[in-house]
């Protein structure tokens, strides 16, 4: 890729004089044993994951300044701003709405930032727009809840491109939708119809996502009322006859790529979350944990891909907490001994595993050609500090290294897109 000139400074300590694209994807509530999890059942415990081809790795410490455990909101504004902030905070100060004053010396998110500087972004996420990992770059808010007031920033924040679920706070309230459900929005305001008078183009499925032109300047997507997956546990969705994700929604490669098509040529900042993985482990969903993990291992792959292509692009990754603290037991279907080990369990139908009627995973072939029988653990139906790592490649990878605070994730993006005056 080529690169281009910003001549201007910012105020402060910046000087922006080189763009290099920034792609952050944040699988939420994804820590190293779901990796492992993913890792056996789809390539094997001799195979590699895409998320295994990320060259640098660094130990993630996520404590919060009240909370050794991250909530999703407050972990979203500490990569947003690279400040350590409360739990309650929404791309916020976690008092007032104000956003925080980032470690950049600035009252704006890095996304913000790196738009007045010239740079193309955008936000993807599997779930709703009010998903924080990716609505923190974007909005500012006193508190979670208010969903209206989220959609509407986000929305209105001129980002180049918006993928995700969330129709219903688009639209007021009983207003049907594309996807069948009615609107929630009590002010009247339908976002979707401003959208479009702003310029965005607006797509609703998979089918309309891949017909989009690669020279679409701001484009939008809906793809459900609310998330792109069902998050129930697995006995709620066998009971309907749901699968873990809707069938109209495009993956989360899909959209990373689309977006990766339209930024091409110009420098960007994207954040990517996949949101089935934390929500799926909060309701211990064991195989819904594993399809949302599989959708991100995808999505790593279509980023590392444009990053060998285009080495001129920082790829970082990190989540902010273990949803569920899920973990792998290997087992001998047969062995009484080894199940009393294994109280919490569950096989891969989502019942409590048993060795008469229990159906474990199998892994995928290990280089000898033998699948190995394993079993899911969950210790809580919230999130737990955990396992979490950094992972990076591509331009200033090499960075990532030892053990890193949640606000280096912040740092080092920031220092990607704007070198430090010498």
């Amino acid at each position: 890729m080529k690169r281009f000139l910003i001549p201007f400074l910012l105020a402060g300590s910046i000087s922006v004089t080189h763009a290099t694209n920034v792609i952050f994807i944040h699988p939420d509530g994804a820590g190293v044993a779901h990796w492992q999890a993913a890792r056996f059942l789809k390539a094997g415990p001799d195979g590699v994951l895409n998320w295994d081809r990320l060259p640098e790795i660094a130990i993630y410490r996520g404590h919060m300044k009240n909370n050794l455990t991250a909530t999703s909101n407050g972990g979203a504004t500490i990569h947003a701003y690279g400040v350590k902030v409360t739990e309650n905070a929404f791309g916020s100060d976690g008092v007032s709405a104000n956003p925080p004053v980032s470690s950049g010396g600035k009252a704006e998110s890095l996304m913000m930032e790196a738009a007045k500087a010239g740079y193309r972004v955008g936000v993807i996420n599997s779930g709703s727009i009010i998903e924080p990992g990716t609505a923190c770059f974007l909005s500012s808010v006193k508190a979670r809840k208010e969903f209206e007031n989220i959609t509407s920033q986000v929305l209105e924040s001129g980002a180049d491109v918006i993928l995700s679920g969330g129709e219903e706070w688009m639209l007021p309230k009983e207003q049907k939708g594309f996807h069948g459900a009615p609107g929630k929005r009590t002010d009247g305001r339908n976002l979707i119809e401003e959208a479009k008078k702003k310029g965005y183009m607006v797509v609703f499925d998979k089918d309309q996502l891949a017909a989009v032109s690669k020279d679409t300047k701001k484009l939008l997507g809906v793809f459900a009322a609310s998330h792109t997956f069902n998050d129930q546990t697995e006995e709620f969705l066998a009971a309907v006859n749901k699968p873990s994700y809707q069938t109209q929604a495009p993956s989360l490669a899909q959209m990373t790529s689309k977006a990766l098509e339209l930024f091409l040529g110009d420098p960007f900042f994207l954040v990517v979350e996949e949101e089935g993985t934390d929500n799926f482990g909060n309701y211990n969903n064991a195989q819904g944990t594993m399809d949302a993990l599989l959708r991100a291992d995808e999505a790593f792959g279509v980023a590392l891909d444009f990053v060998e292509k285009h080495p001129d692009t920082f790829l970082i990754t990190a989540s902010d907490s273990e949803a569920g603290g899920m973990d792998v037991i290997g087992i001998d279907p047969d062995s009484k001994e080894q199940l009393a080990l294994v109280k919490n369990a569950r096989d891969r139908n989502g019942a409590p595993y048993d060795n008469v009627k229990g159906e474990p995973f199998l892994s995928a072939p290990d280089k000898e050609g033998v699948r190995h029988p394993f079993v899911v653990t969950w210790n809580t139906s919230g999130d737990s500090s955990g396992g979490i790592v950094i992972r990076a490649a591509g331009h200033g990878a090499e960075k990532v290294k030892g053990t890193m605070d949640n606000t280096d994730v912040y740092r080092l993006m920031r220092e990607a897109m704007f070198a430090p005056t010498p």
